[in-house]
């Protein structure tokens, strides 16, 4: 948006005093240490014990991490480099690596090789070959709250920024051994299943419950978790949950991505005023349009409906949420990470990048491992 909503009003800096809690989990693929193809090893990585909450995801190429209930940064930060390592020394043990990236680079992933799960074999029954192309990896931020409504309310906030976090987090241009055209090829991928995509604005937690009820009573969703909007109100934990974002390239950018939902949610709880309700088409094209340019190129203004630059977007929300990260000491790290993926690319972009060196998508998938440790 090339305008805010409450820019020009006073906030009570009382409701930022108590930082709200924040929880990160990242999907992750593993590749063949030597073909650098995706490895479906993920029952074999996922054998040892380990500290750290790690689980296996839809497919046996997936492996998942998830961070403790967290109060600051730092400590998003140092479970991420924790749990990224655990991860790494385990997949070495089986002549695998780790790779934060939305979509395989190399290998053939269909029919994809399913997690041995009941709940997943149930998937694949419901949804037919919709499973076949979810081979696809995402990070999703948790941010507590204390009931539904405030979710509610920090979910029509984040609605009309989901456009400019999918371009930030951009990361899976490559799939299948060809470059896609789109800089989050996994947002396009994850966009036909039924309850997939952009909430409705909700007036409240009622309304919202009624809309997960009619999903689950069409059968467009199982149950509660798989309401796959790109924020939902959690099915297991008190918290809002956004959804929208490729896994990141680093951990530095997962941290980034955590700390502007936390400042969006904050911000939305001290707000006086609505968040603006964008209509669902003109918020769909958006998405469209961020997963195609990523940061690198323009976006919609949701506003004028007009094309601007998707970097100055990212600029608009910084200084949206200021205040929020100020009082939760995040804004310098925010505009250090931000300033960084403004001069040397979003992880789309290094990726390509990796590639026109040579021509080779082994780089691309040694870079990506380098970038994931």
């Amino acid at each position: 948006m090339s305008t805010t909503e409450t820019s020009q009003l006073p906030r009570p800096r009382t409701l930022f005093d108590k930082a709200l809690t924040v929880g990160v989990e990242e999907e992750f693929l593993l590749v063949d240490a030597v073909t650098r193809a995706v490895a479906p090893l993920a029952p074999a990585v996922l054998g040892a014990e380990s500290p750290h909450d790690l689980q296996a995801e839809l497919t046996d190429f997936q492996v998942e991490s998830a961070t403790p209930v967290c109060r600051t940064m730092g400590e998003v930060r140092d479970s991420l480099v924790a749990t990224r390592a655990a991860l790494g020394s385990m997949a070495a043990a089986h002549g695998t690596r780790i790779v934060a990236t939305g979509t395989p680079v190399l290998g053939v992933v269909k029919p994809v090789p399913l997690t041995d799960d009941p709940r997943y074999r149930r998937m694949a029954v419901e949804y037919g070959r919709l499973i076949h192309d979810l081979t696809i990896c995402g990070c999703h931020v948790h941010v507590g709250i204390p009931d539904d409504d405030a979710g509610v309310l920090i979910s029509n906030h984040l609605r009309p920024w989901l456009p400019v976090l999918l371009a930030l987090s951009a990361n899976s241009p490559f799939v299948d051994g060809l470059d896609t055209g789109y800089s989050s090829w996994r947002y396009l991928s994850w966009s036909p299943w039924p309850s997939a995509g952009a909430p409705p604005y909700f007036a409240s937690a009622e309304e919202y419950h009624l809309a997960r009820r009619a999903m689950l009573d069409s059968g467009a969703a199982m149950d509660p978790a798989t309401v796959y909007w790109d924020v939902r109100l959690s099915a297991n934990h008190p918290t809002v949950e956004l959804r929208v974002c490729d896994v990141a390239a680093t951990v530095d950018e997962a941290v980034l991505i955590a700390a502007l939902t936390r400042g969006i949610a904050a911000t939305a709880l001290s707000s006086r005023v609505p968040a603006l309700d964008v209509a669902p088409h003109v918020l769909r094209a958006a998405l469209w349009r961020a997963a195609r340019d990523g940061v690198e190129g323009t976006n919609v203004d949701l506003r004028a409906g007009t094309l601007v630059r998707a970097s100055a977007q990212v600029q608009a929300l910084v200084t949206w949420v200021r205040p929020a990260l100020e009082a939760a000491g995040d804004y310098e790290l925010v505009t250090d990470v931000v300033d960084r993926i403004l001069l040397d690319g979003s992880g789309a972009e290094r990726q390509r990048r990796a590639f026109r060196r040579r021509g080779e998508l082994a780089d691309v998938v040694d870079l990506l491992v380098a970038q994931t440790a």
